[in-house]
């Protein structure tokens, strides 16, 4: 996450921890104070919010968590930038009670950014953006590289690499793949399950087809729905469909600044760097913002809290920039502050 581009828009068990390395934030049932978890949301959709999840080794601390993807097997992938004097892995491995399991990519510091999963024949694949190094990298869960993807020459639309800044992926039902140039010239490049480019779209703008930071993509293959890439089209608050060719659908308005998506079932979910995580159903109408409140919004947007973490409430959010549901239906949440945090919220109705 940009700066620039924001303006726009527990003791025995904390010791065993610290003498196998391991830092003491866990998944609780209640705080250190004894108090209960707050529960948001709504009906259907309410969730213990558990702030701070995830055991961290002693030789990494979070710097602005940007991506969070989840296995088949139900391990937790988090994506940090890594911002600081010592280079840290960029990519931080939990099993589902928020256990240290690995680490791995030192060689994307400090351009962390997007994380997802794809299982390609029997195998998964984690599809990683880096935006300090200008590139799209596909690795196996171990972080062994692929293949590696600069930007493309083919459109002629960059004069120089600088100009290119990807910072999510999304994929096609045939095996190929989309990347969102969000952070470089709002573009969106097409290629196949060979990583070869076909067509690119887009461009910075305002109008049907164009884009101010798509930021996020994703595939909407939703039960009754015709499949659709949805982008969250961030400066323009707003996400914006095209077909699978890259032709302009629609738009879906009343978002804050929207910044990346998961799907289960019929369910939409929408990380909002204007601290909400939003739930929409299977005709794109809100079902729930978890953690809106208007007043704390409008604090948070001010850019202040985000460095002071004195200052965060429980059961509200600072800047959700990754979500993502696990097969039961919970929803990891990952936010752009300079601290890092990870909540876990966990399904309750």
């Amino acid at each position: 996450m940009k700066r620039r581009d924001f303006l726009k828009q527990s003791a025995a068990a904390g010791a065993a921890a610290w003498a196998a390395g391991i830092a003491p934030n866990v998944l609780r049932a209640e705080d250190k104070a004894g108090t209960k978890n707050p529960i948001i949301g709504k009906g259907e959709y309410r969730y213990e919010c558990v702030h701070d999840w995830g055991k961290l080794p002693r030789n990494i601390r979070w710097q602005t968590t940007h991506g969070v993807a989840v296995d088949e097997a139900g391990f937790i992938y988090i994506k940090h930038q890594g911002h600081g004097d010592a280079v840290m892995d960029t990519i931080v491995v939990f099993d589902k009670d928020g256990n240290y399991v690995r680490s791995f990519g030192k060689e994307y510091y400090p351009g962390g950014h997007g994380i997802d999963v794809r299982k390609e024949g029997g195998e998964e694949f984690l599809y990683l953006s880096d935006i300090y190094h200008r590139q799209v990298v596909k690795t196996n869960l171990k972080g062994e590289v692929v293949w590696k993807r600069g930007y493309p020459k083919e459109p002629g639309v960059y004069q120089r690499a600088t100009q290119y800044s990807p910072t999510n992926v999304a994929f096609a039902p045939d095996g190929g793949f989309y990347v969102g140039d969000g952070y470089g010239s709002s573009y969106i490049h097409q290629y196949d399950k060979d990583a070869k480019w076909i067509r690119t779209w887009g461009g910075f703008g305002s109008e049907p087809g164009k884009m101010k930071t798509p930021h996020g993509l994703w595939l909407d293959n939703r039960p009754g729905r015709t499949p659709s890439l949805v982008v969250a089209d961030r400066a323009n608050a707003r996400l914006q469909y095209f077909t699978l060719d890259g032709k302009h659908i629609g738009f879906v308005n009343g978002l804050l600044f929207p910044a990346h998506f998961d799907i289960r079932g019929e369910v939409l979910l929408v990380p909002d760097l204007h601290a909400r995580v939003s739930l929409f159903d299977n005709e794109n109408k809100p079902i729930v913002h978890l953690g809106d409140d208007a007043a704390w919004i409008k604090e948070v947007t001010k850019m202040k809290i985000r460095n002071d973490p004195k200052q965060w409430r429980a059961g509200k959010f600072v800047h959700p920039h990754d979500a993502c549901f696990d097969k039961d239906g919970n929803i990891f949440v990952v936010e752009w502050v300079d601290t890092g945090r990870v909540t876990f919220l966990r399904h309750v109705s």
